[in-house]
């Protein structure tokens, strides 16, 4: 960037050096800085006209240079005449001051090279406008090449001319005698103002009412530039060597039909031979007719043809031309009053000021824009005159482009953005804010106008408050977002908090529900959500403003409410709201409606995902290896039934209320579409699947069935051998079995110490509330059976397979797959008879072989009864049996079925199971220890055989 401007720099100092070589050396260059050449103008458009600058003040200003190499070619005394006439114009122009006359900054300056002074800003003269381009830079500039005089500025600068004369003739008693467009220039503002002093007359006698003037001969041998231009020259001025103040007004008629006659004089007149064309122009001013006149507007050709005419007497003067029908146009009439403006009070300028909206909508854009915009502009100094002026300003910038604004208004307007009274001034630009926002530039909008409508929320004003919540959402899309969400949205919310009037509260919120869109969703969630739920008061209108957001950001597309925020937030504040006793049916009505939307909402989401989820348990369950899994199964399983039992001894039935509520909602959960999973699901689902290819990659578990070693030969024990038989005989004797195909199982129901897994034909661990477990310890031993309650199970034998202790409910029993049934090894066991293995086993319809004990008694000295004969009496037939039984099962139907040890369970094949009362045991203590309940004395005879032959082995 630098670069660039040193370039810029270095190219313009280049082309200043090009132009401006004969001011260097010039005393003018000491003050003021010259610049680019823009127009020439002066007699015979002599005087070149440059941009420049005050280096003290950095005022802008026109330089004008007269080149003195233009007249190298003339004789010295010519160059004198000339150089004396061109000083005393500038001199002249100098003394001068008024309105209507150029404004010198500087006085003439001479060196050897030129001339130069400096005066006011200038665009152009009017003959450069009309397309004299004498002395300009090559090439022409644009904005003089393009330019065309409208005719509101025609009417108004033939009036200030007018003005100006009048000022000479009434209040200098002077002549101008040189009145061209050459001499006529244009400032920087469009007003025409007079210049070209150089044949300028003053009145002989000042003092008398009539004034008289003397003029000199006219010499066609002087140079040009020593002469008036002869082509807006009066007729007696050259014949008659007269001159009055009528010869001025001469001069003004033909300036005014120069400029609607795109710049040609009237007649054309040859210098070699003035006189004789002079004489032919009398001819024709005397015949002035509409072929001549016929580019001059027809409401001012009359007093045009007044101001040609031959005889001075008949012309118009100064005062009287001002006040023709001509110059009576509102643009005119307004653009002078603007000029006068400085003398009118406040109350005329308000006046003034109301009424001028209506007029700039007639006025041309370059008019206003240079003429009337630098009035308007002066008058922000005046805080009192701001609310009057400004809405004029904004109209203007309504018209101008985007640069314009920025170049010629935004700068007066930076210092207005920070006044805070009169009040009247925020609610303009408030009313104005989308055109302010259109045309400023973004770095000026963070600086000045939103710093503007951030003092407006934090006015005391009521009013002021209410009108900026109203319209900020209108111009909401041109504010950038960090300031909308770091500045504007949190003064908004303290307003709302802060403020005793309804109104504002009220507007607080329907300005947040309108500028939902603009946000993104989390902003609202995290600042605009919560802050609902802080507002204090519980009128009607707020209540309902609430419910406004919550409705537009729950049905916004680009936002929404998590169904998190719903159930935890959102749905917890709506509800005790929608109850208010302030509210009527429709308000509650309305209420009600967005809560069942929520609920909908959050019912379909919730049981879409919990569906997503029971479906993906499903597809694993279906991937698990058999047996795998049956067990966590199972427990789950035990776990819900014992839920729902709960429940339905409450009265609730939840198995058909979810049914119902299943079959009510099935078409409509189908239409929802289904939530994705969170990611913490999916990992997890993620790492259940790999565990399940684990497993199915994984060999099957098969156990291997233990072989049976063949019985050994070599010497038993006796005396252990003679226990286990007698115990086991022992069992017999409480133990019937009916014929059949179900196997027999053990009184006393312990299984015998082996190092087989615990849980081996028991149930694992259940969650089932009635099953109190079945684990055996490492001995063997249930370790819960002698510790029953009152609602404990009877303990039930059953066969492979089935439950030690089995609950009541037909969910609390475990079972073993048939197919690992089948392939469990065989044990042997003193307690359960009927389990397979190489241990003593009991079938049902056999007995018992006690042959072999026979040997151990020794010779047989008389004739005793052997082992199996004495086994014989235990084997009671069916009635004896079941008599027996009766002892301790009761009848069907008897209370005692109910009972915990009472009544016959049915067994694997439905046969009945014994059971037993609780027994007071030490679970620790081994089989053996346990006392036998007594047996009936119909059950079993005594032996005394059996008895001697024992005593006669143990003594």
């Amino acid at each position: 960037m630098e670069s660039m401007l040193n370039k810029l720099k270095s190219t313009v100092t280049k082309v200043t050096a090009d132009v401006t070589s004969a001011v260097m050396g010039n005393p003018v260059t000491r003050e003021f800085e010259v610049g680019r050449h823009i127009a020439s103008g002066g007699p015979a458009m002599a005087w070149k006209i440059f941009h420049g600058v005050k280096k003290s003040t950095k005022q802008e200003v026109a330089v004008f240079v007269f080149d003195k190499k233009l007249i190298e070619k003339y004789q010295k005394f010519e160059k004198d005449h000339i150089l004396d006439s061109l000083k005393k114009g500038a001199q002249q122009l100098t003394r001068l001051r008024h309105p209507r006359l150029l404004t010198v900054q500087h006085p003439l300056e001479e060196s050897r090279d030129c001339l130069a002074f400096c005066t006011e800003p200038v665009f152009a003269s009017l003959a450069n406008v009309l397309g004299c381009y004498d002395h300009l830079p090559s090439p022409v500039p644009t904005e003089i090449k393009e330019y065309k005089l409208y005719d509101v500025e025609i009417k108004y600068g033939l009036l200030q001319v007018c003005e100006a004369l009048s000022f000479l003739h009434s209040s200098v008693k002077m002549i101008h005698g040189n009145l061209t467009p050459e001499n006529i220039i244009l400032n920087k503002s469009g007003a025409w103002k007079i210049m070209g002093f150089d044949f300028c007359i003053s009145s002989s006698n000042p003092s008398e009412q009539e004034l008289t003037f003397s003029c000199k001969e006219w010499d066609p041998n002087l140079p040009s530039l020593s002469l008036p231009n002869p082509e807006y020259v009066a007729p007696e001025y050259i014949l008659s060597v007269s001159c009055d103040l009528a010869s001025d007004m001469y001069s003004l008629g033909g300036v005014m039909f120069a400029v609607f006659n795109d710049g040609k004089p009237i007649f054309e007149v040859n210098k070699q031979d003035i006189f004789k064309s002079f004489s032919r122009q009398l001819d024709q001013l005397t015949r002035l007719g509409p072929n001549i006149l016929h580019k001059v507007p027809e409401e001012v050709r009359e007093h045009l043809k007044l101001l040609l005419n031959v005889t001075p007497n008949v012309r118009p003067d100064a005062d009287q031309l001002s006040k023709i029908p001509f110059f009576d146009d509102v643009g005119a009439m307004t653009l002078q009053y603007f000029d006068s403006l400085f003398q009118r009070d406040n109350l005329q300028k308000s006046q003034f000021y109301k009424g001028l909206p209506k007029i700039l909508a007639k006025l041309p854009k370059r008019v206003v824009i240079q003429r009337i915009l630098p009035y308007l502009t002066s008058e922000f100094v005046n805080p009192d005159m701001v609310p009057f002026v400004l809405p004029n300003v904004l109209l203007i910038v309504e018209e101008c482009t985007k640069e314009e604004y920025v170049k010629l208004i935004l700068p007066d307007l930076v210092p207005v953005f920070r006044l805070q009274e009169p009040i009247q001034v925020l609610l303009i630009f408030l009313q104005k804010m989308d055109l302010l926002l259109t045309k400023t530039p973004p770095e000026d909008i963070k600086n000045t106008v939103l710093p503007m409508i951030y003092r407006a929320l934090e006015a005391p004003s009521i009013q002021i408050q209410e009108l900026c919540l109203n319209i900020i959402p209108t111009f909401a899309n041109l504010v950038d977002y960090p300031s909308m969400k770091n500045a504007l949205i949190p003064r908004i919310k303290s307003a709302s908090l802060q403020t005793s009037s309804l109104a504002v509260r009220v507007n607080s919120l329907v300005c947040l529900g309108k500028l939902l869109e603009y946000l993104d969703k989390w902003f609202v969630l995290d600042e605009i959500l919560p802050f609902l739920q802080q507002i204090p008061s519980r009128e009607p209108a707020v209540l309902m403003g609430i419910l406004g957001i919550y409705k537009c950001t729950f049905s916004h597309k680009k936002l929404g409410i998590t169904k998190e925020q719903l159930a935890s937030k959102v749905l917890p504040h709506l509800i005790p709201l929608s109850i208010d006793s302030n509210l009527n049916l429709n308000q509650f009505n309305s209420f009600m409606g967005v809560i069942k939307e929520m609920l909908s909402k959050l019912e379909a989401e919730h049981k879409t995902k919990l569906e997503q989820l029971h479906h993906m348990q499903e597809q694993q369950r279906s991937l698990d290896l058999p047996g795998q899994f049956s067990k966590v199964a199972e427990s789950k399983e035990n776990t819900d039934s014992q839920i729902d039992k709960i429940f339905t001894s409450f009265g609730v039935d939840v198995s058909a209320g979810a049914n119902r509520k299943e079959n009510g909602s099935a078409s409509n959960s189908q239409k929802q579409v289904k939530a994705p999973l969170t990611m913490e699901e999916k990992q997890r689902l993620a790492k259940e699947q790999e565990q399940v290819q684990k497993l199915r990659n994984q060999q099957p578990l098969a156990p291997k069935a233990v072989k049976v070693s063949a019985p050994s030969k070599q010497t038993k024990d006796l005396t252990s051998s003679l226990l286990e038989n007698m115990s086991s005989m022992n069992s017999l004797s409480m133990n019937a079995s009916k014929p059949g195909p179900v196997q027999s199982v053990s009184s006393s129901g312990f299984s015998s110490p082996s190092p087989v897994n615990t849980n081996m034909g028991f149930s694992g661990s259940s969650t089932s509330l009635n099953s109190l477990g079945s684990m055996s310890n490492g001995m063997g031993f249930n370790t819960s059976m002698a510790f029953q309650t009152t609602y404990g199970n009877s303990m039930a034998m059953a066969g492979t397979g089935q439950n030690f202790y089995g609950s009541r409910s037909a969910t609390g029993i475990s079972r073993v797959p048939m197919s690992s049934a089948a392939n469990l090894p065989t044990y042997s066991s003193m307690g359960a008879l009927g389990q397979p293995g190489p241990g003593s086993i009991s079938q049902p319809g056999k007995t018992v072989d006690l042959s072999a004990l026979d040997n151990l008694l020794g010779p047989q000295k008389n004739n005793k009864v052997t082992l199996n004969q004495m086994a014989q009496p235990m084997q009671k037939p069916p009635a004896a049996q079941n008599q027996w039984l009766k002892q301790f099962v009761p009848a069907q139907g008897s209370p005692a079925t109910n009972s915990p040890m009472g009544g016959a369970q049915p067994g694997v094949m439905g046969q009945p199971s014994f059971t037993m009362t609780s027994l007071q045991a030490n679970p620790f203590m081994s089989p053996q220890d346990f006392t036998q309940p007594s047996l009936p004395t119909n059950s079993v005879q005594p032996s005394s055989s059996a008895n001697n032959d024992l005593k006669d082995l143990f003594g």
